[in-house]
């Protein structure tokens, strides 16, 4: 295997969790050049990755001319493709790019039939309703070829760049990273709860740093956190940092509190004390990974509270949850009752339970 590519045709959380299994491929064929083709805009966890050679982007839309310059592109250009998703263009994308495929079928469905004539090695995917983490499955797709030198597998965040002078000369030891934003209303906890988290952290002394994107639905909603106290007491870094910087950021901080979100996967990654607050989602298959965890991570399917290695989930305890559904009405923007009813209070408590004193 001299070429390889792996293809993570999905958002930027999964595109993170692909690393352990390109580490995994990096430590089985040191030799190997390896590219990681994924959508545009997506790929920004990778960057400066030391086990990935090169980074392609290709448009989540291409037409048929993308589509037919994608594939002169790729013809037969690699060894072996490592298809991370499901979907049919993944599958083809990874049928005309290489010699070997080894790729993952989701339980059940129509098109398995063809995609496993394509396949050298299969892994079938029980979905959101499967107990198997994502990083386990993904890890399967090498396991013709695995040994025992495999290591710990590892969530590889991207390498730190220095941060913004300003934003560095603000930050305090112990400070406490506050990620309030969703990219989906149905995995959105309230702003009201995140208002309360924030006044009880700043109440008690401690630093909170907020992130998040420049884009307007980030900026809605971390809106109504920024009149809790002046800099530098609540300091404001979202839109401000790429991923790169963001990782560094959330290695120094003392606790990371966030929702079912790629920054919450960096933030475990990162080694930081991490709590995330779970609502429809399956925790067992999408929980951050625990930083320096060895197989197999056991998290329960549902529990008030449960803590392996650096993650903490908190979810509620209504007999739906989790339902592995787009919230309560099963669309990106619906609500989402399990989340509704985490309070504050209960955030709150797991979190100073994590944190020291705050430095005087």
């Amino acid at each position: 295997m001299n070429r390889i590519l792996v293809i993570a045709t999905r958002q930027i959380g999964d595109v993170l969790l692909t690393t352990p299994l390109v580490r995994a491929a990096r430590r089985r064929w040191p030799q190997a050049r390896i590219e990681v083709i994924g959508f545009a805009g997506t790929l920004g966890m990778l960057r400066g990755n030391p086990d990935i050679d090169q980074l392609v982007e290709t448009p989540a839309r291409l037409g048929w001319t993308g589509f037919w310059r994608l594939v002169r592109m790729l013809w037969r250009a690699y060894d072996l493709a490592l298809i991370t998703q499901p979907g049919d263009r993944a599958h083809l994308m990874g049928w005309f790019a290489a010699r070997r495929r080894s790729g993952i079928l989701p339980a059940g469905h129509g098109s398995n039939w063809w995609k496993r004539l394509l396949l050298d090695h299969a892994i079938v995917s029980a979905g959101d309703h499967g107990s198997g983490h994502v990083v386990a499955e993904k890890l399967a797709l090498l396991a013709p070829w695995q040994d025992d030198t495999a290591g710990i597998p590892a969530v590889v965040p991207p390498p730190a760049t220095p941060l913004p002078d300003d934003v560095e000369q603000a930050l305090q030891p112990g400070f406490v990273a506050v990620h309030a934003p969703s990219m989906w209303p149905y995995k959105q906890w309230a702003p009201e709860s995140y208002r309360q988290l924030v006044a009880a952290l700043l109440a008690r002394g401690h630093q909170v740093v907020l992130t998040g994107s420049a884009g307007p639905r980030d900026q809605a909603c971390i809106a109504p956190l920024r009149d809790l106290a002046p800099a530098p007491r609540l300091l404001d870094a979202s839109g401000r940092l790429d991923f790169n910087q963001l990782s560094g950021l959330l290695a120094r901080a003392a606790l990371y509190v966030g929702p079912d979100t790629s920054v919450s996967h960096l933030a475990a990654a990162a080694g930081v004390p991490t709590i995330a607050v779970f609502g429809p989602t399956n925790p067992q298959r999408w929980s951050p990974w625990p930083a320096g965890a060895p197989m197999p991570v056991r998290f329960e399917r549902r529990a008030l509270e449960q803590t392996v290695g650096n993650v903490t989930l908190l979810q509620a305890g209504l007999p739906c949850v989790p339902c592995g559904r787009a919230g309560c009405h099963d669309h990106n923007q619906s609500h989402s009752d399990c989340l509704a009813i985490i309070s504050a209070e209960k955030v709150v408590e797991a979190a100073l339970a994590r944190l020291p004193p705050p430095q005087r």
